[in-house]
Formats: structure tokens, C-alpha cells, sequence
């Protein structure tokens, strides 16, 4: 037996796992994170990516993959590395009173939902996003102040003094607006449900059995763009 030399550990490769069932995911080319024993992470395509496993054997599994970074649309997702199956796609966005509409759909074609981003001023100070599930209320994050926005407390007497401190408060952390990454998280709430909760647009986690995965998943890669 010869000792002090390293040895090279064969690990099992990384699993496809089923996207309908993500209920953590990230949208990341780690496929391996750091370990006491692995001390940088493995790097893999990049993917939607889910926790897998545990301990030494944790992995970033993928569930959805993303074309190629020269690809003309990056808009899209397929179920399988080589891009046969398509997953669900985003398309151009149409534009209304300020507000771009995202349909997103299935691999078929079939409109699943709509992500929307709303202008700053009109609900909130900076821009924020909401997502919309046909059969269910409409998904709002927590970057969004009450009804009547910042737009009515003006009106209402507030002067420019607390419009100052509200553009103040929203850069230190509203997510879902257009931002730096050092944002606080957010909750999505349908109704009053909390649905999806996200740090930073970095790391998602889904609340609701209903929410359609890859609604998040748009909205991911529309902020990945």
C-alpha cells in the first residue's frame, strides 16, 4: 500500500431530476457545491438547478436546461441537455400603459401564464413583477407597496419630503425591482397565500403545490437577461 498520495474519487454522475416537482431551485451552472472534502465547487452547464441528496453527496441536479449562450433566444428552457424537448418559452413582450406583458409558454405552444413588469410609480417606486396563473389571483411580491402607490400618498399631501424617504427605503432592498443583487427577500402572495418566496433573484423557493414551475422559472430568466 502506498501512502500520501491523493486519490481520484469517481462520483456518481449528477441526476435529471423532474422540473414539476422543483420546489427549490436556482438558476446556475454549479453543479457540485464546495465541501470539506471538494474545495471549489464542480461547474456544469448552465441550468435550472435543484438541491439533491445530502451531505458529501448534495449536488445541484438539473431539472430544466437552457439553449446554448450564443443561442439568438435565450428565452426558452428544454428538458433535455441537447435541447430536444422543449420545456416552455417566453415570448417578446407586449406593452400597455407602461406595463410589458411576458406569456410564457409550453413546449407545445400553449399560453400557461404571463409575467408582468410594472413601471415604477405606478405601484411602487422602483419597476416590480408580478406573475399571472389562469384560475388563480394574480402573484404580487412584497417590492410592492398598498394600492394607490407611492403616486397617491403624493397626491394625498406627502410631499416630495416623504417621497424622498420612500425612494430611500425601496434602494435599500426591494427586490423585485430593477436593482442591485444585494436585495432583501421577497414573498409572492396570491390572495393573501404565500406562493413563492426569492433572495435576490439568486435562489427560489415555491410555497404553493399549484404554482406552475415554470411561471418562476420565466421570471428567472427574464431577470437573468
Amino acid at each position: 500500500m502506498v501512502f500520501g498520495r491523493s486519490r481520484n474519487v469517481e462520483e456518481p454522475p449528477v441526476p435529471v431530476v423532474p422540473w414539476a416537482d422543483a420546489w427549490e431551485f436556482s438558476l446556475t451552472d454549479e453543479e457540485r457545491p464546495v465541501t470539506l472534502q471538494r474545495k471549489r465547487p464542480v461547474l456544469g452547464i448552465r441550468a435550472v438547478r435543484v438541491p439533491h441528496g445530502s451531505g458529501a453527496q448534495r449536488v445541484n441536479a438539473p431539472c430544466a436546461f437552457l439553449p446554448p449562450q450564443d443561442a439568438a433566444d435565450q428565452l426558452r428552457l428544454y428538458e433535455d441537455a441537447e435541447g430536444h424537448r422543449p420545456l416552455c418559452s417566453v415570448d417578446d413582450p407586449e406593452e400597455a400603459d407602461g406595463v410589458r406583458h411576458y406569456r410564457v409558454r409550453d413546449g407545445q405552444g400553449e399560453v400557461v401564464g404571463t409575467v408582468r413588469r410594472v413601471p415604477p410609480l405606478k405601484h411602487a417606486v422602483k419597476a416590480t413583477w408580478r406573475i399571472e396563473q389562469p384560475g388563480h389571483p394574480e402573484i404580487v411580491s412584497s417590492a410592492e407597496w398598498a394600492t394607490g402607490g407611492v403616486t397617491e400618498m403624493v397626491q394625498k399631501g406627502a410631499g416630495k419630503f416623504l417621497l424622498g424617504a420612500v425612494q430611500a427605503v425601496a434602494d435599500m432592498g426591494a427586490e423585485g425591482g430593477d436593482q442591485s443583487a444585494k436585495s432583501r427577500a421577497l414573498e409572492w402572495k396570491a390572495g393573501g397565500e404565500l406562493v413563492l418566496t426569492s433572495d435576490a433573484d439568486r435562489r427560489f423557493l415555491v410555497r404553493a403545490a399549484w404554482l406552475d414551475r415554470r411561471l418562476p422559472f420565466a421570471y428567472a430568466l427574464l431577470r437573468a437577461c
